[in-house]
């Protein structure tokens, strides 16, 4: 199945602790009851504003599971689009109140954003500042791939590729010392990698917190202790998000958990990276007993978790996808994954990509946002 040595890691399913949220649900039979005779946009704008935070997020992972055949249904009956509005707009509500929760908080300066690999932090974080800047904060979005060391530098794996997923890819030392300057008020030059070259470089953008400033720091170890050493718990909001799901066949199984992350990724770096979809199979592994090892651990930190998984998504990213692994060949190591990712989102109906709004997050994975990366 992949050419990476063998490990005790499923990689279909995380080991992430989560809890099912009834919310969608119940909005969508309140909507299709109650508000039938709306327009659309504002039944779920009204139904959504009155949807509490403990419904979207808590300590605890919380993930919508659902049937496929059910959800089939509704595409087939033409309600798609609902579905689709209906889903955004419950998650930019989770994200509005996750911006109300910090700002609740004034001492709080940097908030800390982990999850595992494809769970969409970069435009998470590009919409939480958004929502903090509701509250007149001024937001600044810094990402941890900035901290790693010099290629040479990084510790190999176990097949001896560079393993990006080590905290010790990171430039720790430097890490802590600019947030404890910048906590203390001082100025400091933010530092650049260079992927093309594999160095760390001076970038020239410097930075200093102002009283309405708050950091927005990204990055796959994001909730490690070692990373964030002695800096203040009081001055720091930690959030673990995931595009966990839980999505039941006809035949009453379960997909896999990690399939949506997968995807997303083999989409995204096709488009985006110059990677076949054989490629990222084979990175898959590795990644997978990264997070394992470096971000699931810390999910219990958090102050909130979030999941960023759409219950249609797969429907949309199935018309990109399927290219991608019909391009495996059977002498491929990666053949019988690919072939098994097609059985499942060949149990999709289809969702045109032109349903999702400008600023989606799924829109990080295929393309046409209106946010920049």
């Amino acid at each position: 199945m992949s050419n990476v040595t063998p490990t005790s890691v499923n990689l279909s399913r995380s080991s992430e602790k989560f809890e099912v949220n009834g919310a969608y649900l119940k909005v969508s039979e309140q909507m299709k009851e109650e508000l039938k005779h709306k327009p659309l946009d504002e039944a779920i704008q009204y139904l959504v504003g009155r949807v509490k935070g403990r419904f979207l997020f808590s300590k605890r992972l919380k993930t919508v599971c659902y049937s496929i055949g059910m959800m089939n249904n509704v595409i087939d009956r033409g309600d798609a689009e609902k579905m689709v509005g209906l889903s955004e707009a419950l998650q930019v509500r989770g994200i509005e109140l996750i911006g109300d929760a910090i700002a609740a908080r004034p001492q709080v300066k940097g908030v800390l954003i982990a999850g595992p690999s494809s769970s969409g932090k970069t435009t998470f974080s590009k919409k939480l500042s958004l929502a903090l800047q509701r509250h007149g904060l001024e937001p600044i979005c810094i990402s941890f791939d900035d901290y790693y060391v010099d290629r040479e530098l990084t510790p190999r794996d176990e097949a001896g590729d560079y393993d990006y997923e080590h905290i010790e890819a990171i430039n720790i030392a430097l890490f802590q010392q600019q947030i404890r300057q910048l906590l203390q008020g001082e100025e400091v030059e933010m530092p650049r990698y260079d992927f093309t070259t594999g160095k760390s470089l001076p970038s020239g953008r410097r930075l200093r917190l102002t009283p309405r400033t708050i950091l927005i720091m990204e990055g796959i170890h994001a909730l490690n202790p070692i990373l964030t050493g002695d800096a203040s718990a009081e001055h720091l909001f930690r959030i673990y998000i995931s595009g966990l799901t839980v999505a039941k066949t006809d035949d009453g199984t379960y997909t896999g958990t990690t399939d949506n992350r997968l995807i997303r990724r083999m989409v995204r770096d096709a488009q985006f990276r110059n990677t076949t979809a054989s490629e990222t199979l084979a990175r898959w592994p590795s990644v997978r007993r990264g997070e394992e090892r470096w971000i699931v651990p810390f999910q219990s930190q958090a102050d909130v978790n979030f999941c960023t998984a759409f219950q249609y998504e797969l429907g949309v990213l199935k018309m990109r996808a399927l290219p991608l692994l019909y391009n495996v060949r059977e002498d491929d190591p990666n053949y019988a994954e690919a072939q098994r990712l097609k059985w499942v989102l060949h149990r999709f109906h289809d969702i045109p990509v032109d349903f999702l709004p400008p600023q989606s997050l799924l829109r990080e994975f295929v393309g046409g946002s209106a946010f920049e990366y």
